[in-house]
Protein backbone atom coordinates (compact mmCIF):
# COMPACT_ATOMS: atom_id res chain seq x y z
CA UNK A 1 0.00 0.00 0.00
CA UNK A 2 2.64 2.56 0.39
CA UNK A 3 4.83 2.15 -2.64
CA UNK A 4 0.81 3.74 -4.25
CA UNK A 5 0.54 6.46 -2.26
CA UNK A 6 2.29 9.45 -1.46
CA UNK A 7 0.12 10.58 1.46
CA UNK A 8 0.98 8.97 5.23
CA UNK A 9 -1.25 11.43 6.92
CA UNK A 10 -5.14 12.32 6.73
CA UNK A 11 -6.91 15.54 7.51
CA UNK A 12 -10.34 15.23 8.97
CA UNK A 13 -12.19 18.18 8.62
CA UNK A 14 -14.35 17.47 11.73
CA UNK A 15 -18.28 18.05 12.41
CA UNK A 16 -18.25 21.27 10.73
CA UNK A 17 -16.01 23.80 8.81
CA UNK A 18 -17.15 26.69 11.21
CA UNK A 19 -14.84 26.89 14.13
CA UNK A 20 -17.46 28.47 16.22
CA UNK A 21 -19.70 25.67 16.02
CA UNK A 22 -17.04 22.98 16.59
CA UNK A 23 -16.97 23.54 20.72
CA UNK A 24 -21.35 22.92 20.18
CA UNK A 25 -21.15 20.03 18.02
CA UNK A 26 -18.31 18.33 19.90
CA UNK A 27 -20.52 18.29 23.39
CA UNK A 28 -23.61 17.28 21.42
CA UNK A 29 -22.14 14.45 19.88
CA UNK A 30 -20.36 13.28 22.99
CA UNK A 31 -23.80 13.36 25.32
CA UNK A 32 -25.21 11.57 21.91
CA UNK A 33 -22.50 9.15 22.07
CA UNK A 34 -23.11 8.54 25.60
CA UNK A 35 -26.88 8.13 24.96
CA UNK A 36 -25.50 5.45 22.15
CA UNK A 37 -23.80 3.10 24.38
CA UNK A 38 -25.98 3.40 27.02
CA UNK A 39 -29.28 2.12 25.24
CA UNK A 40 -27.52 -0.10 23.82
CA UNK A 41 -25.72 -1.57 26.79
CA UNK A 42 -28.96 -1.44 28.56
CA UNK A 43 -30.92 -3.36 26.25
CA UNK A 44 -27.77 -6.10 26.24
CA UNK A 45 -28.02 -6.46 29.93
CA UNK A 46 -31.79 -6.79 29.69
CA UNK A 47 -31.80 -9.39 26.98
CA UNK A 48 -29.26 -11.39 29.06
CA UNK A 49 -30.79 -11.17 32.15
CA UNK A 50 -34.63 -11.46 31.66
CA UNK A 51 -35.63 -15.01 31.03
CA UNK A 52 -38.31 -13.90 29.49
CA UNK A 53 -36.50 -12.37 26.62
CA UNK A 54 -34.28 -15.34 25.73
CA UNK A 55 -36.44 -15.69 21.95
CA UNK A 56 -34.89 -15.76 18.78
CA UNK A 57 -36.08 -11.49 17.92
CA UNK A 58 -34.25 -10.98 21.26
CA UNK A 59 -30.64 -12.86 20.93
CA UNK A 60 -30.82 -11.24 17.21
CA UNK A 61 -31.65 -7.84 19.03
CA UNK A 62 -29.02 -7.89 21.42
CA UNK A 63 -26.28 -8.77 18.60
CA UNK A 64 -27.87 -5.63 16.48
CA UNK A 65 -26.88 -3.40 19.55
CA UNK A 66 -23.66 -4.99 19.98
CA UNK A 67 -22.90 -3.82 15.96
CA UNK A 68 -24.33 -0.44 17.07
CA UNK A 69 -21.97 0.18 20.01
CA UNK A 70 -19.07 -0.96 18.49
CA UNK A 71 -20.37 1.49 14.97
CA UNK A 72 -20.50 4.83 17.13
CA UNK A 73 -17.48 3.55 19.02
CA UNK A 74 -15.02 3.34 15.47
CA UNK A 75 -15.98 7.02 14.74
CA UNK A 76 -17.32 9.26 17.73
CA UNK A 77 -14.31 9.05 20.20
CA UNK A 78 -11.72 9.60 17.59
CA UNK A 79 -13.32 12.83 16.20
CA UNK A 80 -14.26 14.14 19.47
CA UNK A 81 -10.82 13.95 21.02
CA UNK A 82 -9.23 15.48 17.69
CA UNK A 83 -11.95 18.46 17.83
CA UNK A 84 -10.98 18.85 21.55
CA UNK A 85 -7.23 18.64 20.95
CA UNK A 86 -7.51 20.70 17.88
CA UNK A 87 -5.39 18.11 15.48
CA UNK A 88 -7.80 16.20 12.74
CA UNK A 89 -4.52 13.90 11.97
CA UNK A 90 -5.15 10.21 10.92
CA UNK A 91 -2.32 8.00 9.60
CA UNK A 92 -3.18 5.61 6.76
CA UNK A 93 -2.91 2.78 7.93
CA UNK A 94 -5.68 4.16 11.17
CA UNK A 95 -7.79 5.47 7.98
CA UNK A 96 -7.78 2.17 6.46
CA UNK A 97 -8.66 0.69 9.55
CA UNK A 98 -11.44 3.01 10.56
CA UNK A 99 -12.83 2.31 7.42
CA UNK A 100 -12.63 -1.23 7.44
CA UNK A 101 -14.31 -1.42 11.06
CA UNK A 102 -17.24 0.91 9.69
CA UNK A 103 -18.05 -0.90 6.26
CA UNK A 104 -17.87 -3.87 8.31
CA UNK A 105 -20.41 -3.21 11.17
CA UNK A 106 -22.56 -1.32 9.06
CA UNK A 107 -23.22 -4.46 6.26
CA UNK A 108 -23.20 -6.76 9.54
CA UNK A 109 -26.15 -4.74 10.58
CA UNK A 110 -27.70 -4.44 7.42
CA UNK A 111 -27.42 -9.05 7.61
CA UNK A 112 -28.70 -8.77 10.91
CA UNK A 113 -31.70 -6.40 9.74
CA UNK A 114 -32.71 -9.01 7.14
CA UNK A 115 -32.33 -11.53 9.37
CA UNK A 116 -34.76 -10.17 11.67
CA UNK A 117 -36.96 -9.66 9.43
CA UNK A 118 -36.96 -13.36 8.24
CA UNK A 119 -37.49 -14.35 12.19
CA UNK A 120 -40.64 -12.30 12.18
CA UNK A 121 -42.15 -13.58 9.28
CA UNK A 122 -41.81 -16.79 10.55
CA UNK A 123 -43.21 -16.15 13.39
CA UNK A 124 -46.70 -14.31 12.05
CA UNK A 125 -46.61 -16.68 8.65
CA UNK A 126 -45.76 -19.77 9.95
CA UNK A 127 -46.04 -20.15 14.02
CA UNK A 128 -46.54 -23.86 14.14
CA UNK A 129 -43.07 -24.07 12.34
CA UNK A 130 -41.26 -21.18 14.47
CA UNK A 131 -39.70 -23.39 17.44
CA UNK A 132 -38.30 -25.98 14.95
CA UNK A 133 -37.11 -23.27 12.18
CA UNK A 134 -35.49 -20.87 14.68
CA UNK A 135 -33.21 -22.76 17.02
CA UNK A 136 -30.44 -21.42 18.69
CA UNK A 137 -28.42 -23.15 16.15
CA UNK A 138 -29.70 -21.27 13.46
CA UNK A 139 -29.86 -17.88 15.34
CA UNK A 140 -25.84 -18.47 15.99
CA UNK A 141 -25.45 -19.31 12.02
CA UNK A 142 -26.96 -16.54 11.41
CA UNK A 143 -25.06 -14.18 13.36
CA UNK A 144 -22.30 -15.84 12.31
CA UNK A 145 -23.18 -15.55 8.57
CA UNK A 146 -23.81 -12.11 9.36
CA UNK A 147 -20.39 -11.42 10.25
CA UNK A 148 -18.62 -13.31 8.13
CA UNK A 149 -20.12 -11.40 5.53
CA UNK A 150 -19.87 -7.74 6.42
CA UNK A 151 -16.04 -9.07 6.68
CA UNK A 152 -15.91 -9.99 3.50
CA UNK A 153 -17.61 -6.99 2.26
CA UNK A 154 -15.36 -4.88 4.41
CA UNK A 155 -12.07 -6.54 3.25
CA UNK A 156 -13.59 -5.53 -0.67
CA UNK A 157 -14.50 -1.71 -0.54
CA UNK A 158 -10.92 -1.36 2.00
CA UNK A 159 -9.09 -2.99 -0.64
CA UNK A 160 -10.78 -1.15 -3.34
CA UNK A 161 -10.68 2.24 -2.42
CA UNK A 162 -7.02 1.95 -0.90
CA UNK A 163 -5.69 0.85 -3.80
CA UNK A 164 -6.40 3.86 -5.53
CA UNK A 165 -2.99 6.51 -5.14
CA UNK A 166 -3.78 9.59 -2.60
CA UNK A 167 -0.80 12.10 -3.83
CA UNK A 168 -2.59 15.63 -2.20
CA UNK A 169 -4.20 17.30 -0.80
CA UNK A 170 -4.80 15.23 1.92
CA UNK A 171 -7.73 16.96 3.46
CA UNK A 172 -10.76 14.30 4.01
CA UNK A 173 -14.19 16.78 4.33
CA UNK A 174 -15.69 14.77 6.26
CA UNK A 175 -15.39 13.57 10.15
CA UNK A 176 -14.11 9.96 9.45
CA UNK A 177 -13.02 8.35 6.83
CA UNK A 178 -15.19 7.08 4.47
CA UNK A 179 -15.84 5.92 0.75
CA UNK A 180 -16.94 8.76 -1.29
CA UNK A 181 -14.77 11.50 0.21
CA UNK A 182 -11.67 9.18 0.57
CA UNK A 183 -12.26 8.54 -3.53
CA UNK A 184 -12.26 12.13 -4.26
CA UNK A 185 -9.24 12.83 -2.94
CA UNK A 186 -7.47 9.79 -5.58
CA UNK A 187 -5.24 11.06 -8.01
CA UNK A 188 -5.61 8.90 -10.18
CA UNK A 189 -8.77 8.04 -12.71
CA UNK A 190 -11.38 6.17 -9.99
CA UNK A 191 -13.91 5.52 -12.61
CA UNK A 192 -13.39 1.73 -12.46
CA UNK A 193 -13.14 1.58 -8.81
CA UNK A 194 -16.21 3.12 -7.76
CA UNK A 195 -18.19 1.02 -10.76
CA UNK A 196 -16.72 -1.80 -8.62
CA UNK A 197 -17.87 -0.67 -5.65
CA UNK A 198 -20.76 0.73 -6.69
CA UNK A 199 -21.91 -2.46 -8.31
CA UNK A 200 -21.12 -4.64 -5.05
CA UNK A 201 -23.10 -2.40 -3.04
CA UNK A 202 -25.83 -2.31 -4.39
CA UNK A 203 -25.77 -6.17 -5.31
CA UNK A 204 -25.44 -6.60 -1.39
CA UNK A 205 -28.00 -3.76 -0.32
CA UNK A 206 -30.89 -4.51 -2.84
CA UNK A 207 -30.60 -8.22 -2.42
CA UNK A 208 -30.71 -7.66 1.58
CA UNK A 209 -33.89 -4.93 1.25
CA UNK A 210 -35.46 -7.17 -1.32
CA UNK A 211 -35.29 -9.89 1.20
CA UNK A 212 -36.90 -7.52 3.62
CA UNK A 213 -39.39 -6.38 1.41
CA UNK A 214 -40.69 -9.78 0.44
CA UNK A 215 -40.89 -10.93 4.55
CA UNK A 216 -43.01 -7.96 5.12
CA UNK A 217 -45.32 -8.88 1.99
CA UNK A 218 -45.26 -12.13 3.46
CA UNK A 219 -46.23 -10.50 6.70
CA UNK A 220 -48.67 -8.14 5.63
CA UNK A 221 -50.41 -10.71 3.91
CA UNK A 222 -51.31 -13.18 6.36
CA UNK A 223 -52.13 -10.51 9.13
CA UNK A 224 -54.72 -9.34 6.67
CA UNK A 225 -56.52 -13.25 6.70
CA UNK A 226 -56.49 -12.68 10.38
CA UNK A 227 -60.63 -12.06 11.06
CA UNK A 228 -59.98 -10.26 14.80
CA UNK A 229 -58.71 -6.96 14.53
CA UNK A 230 -57.19 -7.09 18.21
CA UNK A 231 -55.28 -10.53 17.34
CA UNK A 232 -54.40 -8.84 13.51
CA UNK A 233 -53.28 -5.76 15.44
CA UNK A 234 -51.05 -7.89 17.84
CA UNK A 235 -49.52 -9.55 15.26
CA UNK A 236 -48.45 -6.39 13.23
CA UNK A 237 -47.12 -4.80 16.60
CA UNK A 238 -44.70 -7.63 17.13
CA UNK A 239 -42.93 -5.93 13.73
CA UNK A 240 -43.72 -2.72 14.33
CA UNK A 241 -39.63 -1.67 16.20
CA UNK A 242 -38.16 -3.58 13.51
CA UNK A 243 -39.88 -1.74 10.43
CA UNK A 244 -38.95 1.48 12.55
CA UNK A 245 -35.17 0.30 12.13
CA UNK A 246 -35.50 -0.68 8.49
CA UNK A 247 -37.21 2.48 7.19
CA UNK A 248 -33.97 4.35 9.60
CA UNK A 249 -31.33 1.89 8.28
CA UNK A 250 -32.10 2.42 4.31
CA UNK A 251 -33.62 5.48 4.43
CA UNK A 252 -30.83 7.17 5.80
CA UNK A 253 -27.58 4.77 4.37
CA UNK A 254 -28.56 4.41 0.93
CA UNK A 255 -28.87 8.29 0.80
CA UNK A 256 -24.69 8.17 1.15
CA UNK A 257 -23.95 4.57 -0.64
CA UNK A 258 -26.30 4.02 -3.87
CA UNK A 259 -25.41 7.61 -5.64
CA UNK A 260 -22.49 7.95 -7.60
CA UNK A 261 -19.56 10.10 -6.20
CA UNK A 262 -19.18 13.00 -9.20
CA UNK A 263 -22.72 13.50 -7.24
CA UNK A 264 -21.48 13.56 -3.83
CA UNK A 265 -21.95 16.75 -1.61
CA UNK A 266 -19.54 17.06 1.54
CA UNK A 267 -21.98 18.77 3.79
CA UNK A 268 -24.83 16.52 2.18
CA UNK A 269 -22.69 13.44 3.41
CA UNK A 270 -21.67 15.01 6.64
CA UNK A 271 -25.47 15.15 7.20
CA UNK A 272 -26.48 11.95 6.27
CA UNK A 273 -23.19 10.21 7.67
CA UNK A 274 -24.71 11.94 11.39
CA UNK A 275 -27.86 9.95 10.59
CA UNK A 276 -26.92 6.49 9.57
CA UNK A 277 -23.60 6.36 12.28
CA UNK A 278 -24.83 8.14 14.74
CA UNK A 279 -28.56 9.06 15.51
CA UNK A 280 -29.86 5.34 14.51
CA UNK A 281 -27.26 3.56 16.39
CA UNK A 282 -28.67 5.98 19.27
CA UNK A 283 -32.36 5.83 18.15
CA UNK A 284 -32.54 1.76 18.18
CA UNK A 285 -32.46 1.13 21.66
CA UNK A 286 -35.40 3.76 21.96
CA UNK A 287 -37.47 2.20 19.23
CA UNK A 288 -37.24 -1.42 20.41
CA UNK A 289 -38.10 0.08 24.07
CA UNK A 290 -40.59 2.47 23.83
CA UNK A 291 -44.19 0.18 22.28
CA UNK A 292 -42.71 -2.77 23.45
CA UNK A 293 -44.24 -4.43 26.60
CA UNK A 294 -41.59 -7.23 28.03
CA UNK A 295 -38.43 -4.95 27.19
CA UNK A 296 -39.85 -1.55 29.21
CA UNK A 297 -40.69 -4.17 31.86
CA UNK A 298 -37.34 -5.91 31.49
CA UNK A 299 -35.83 -2.62 31.46
CA UNK A 300 -37.35 -1.20 34.63
CA UNK A 301 -36.52 -4.23 36.12
CA UNK A 302 -32.81 -3.63 35.52
CA UNK A 303 -32.72 -0.46 37.26
CA UNK A 304 -35.31 0.01 39.17
CA UNK A 305 -35.54 -3.45 40.79
CA UNK A 306 -39.02 -3.24 39.82
CA UNK A 307 -41.01 -6.75 39.40
CA UNK A 308 -42.45 -6.11 36.46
Amino acid sequence: MSNLTGVSVFLLRGFSAVPELQLLSTATFLLIYLAAILGNLSIMAAVTLDPRLHTPMYFLLKHLSLVDICSTSTTLPQVLVATMVGSGEISLPACASQLFAFVCLGSTECFLITSMAYDRCLAIYRPLMYGAAMTPRTCASLVVVAWGSGILFSAFHTANTFSLPFCGPNVIDHFFCDIPPLMRLACANADAHEAVGFAASGCIIMSCFALTVLSYIRILATVVQIRSSASRWKAFSTCSSHLATVLLFYGTGSSAYMQPTAYYSPLQGRVAAVFYSILTPTLNPLIYSLRNKDMKGALRKLYLQVPS
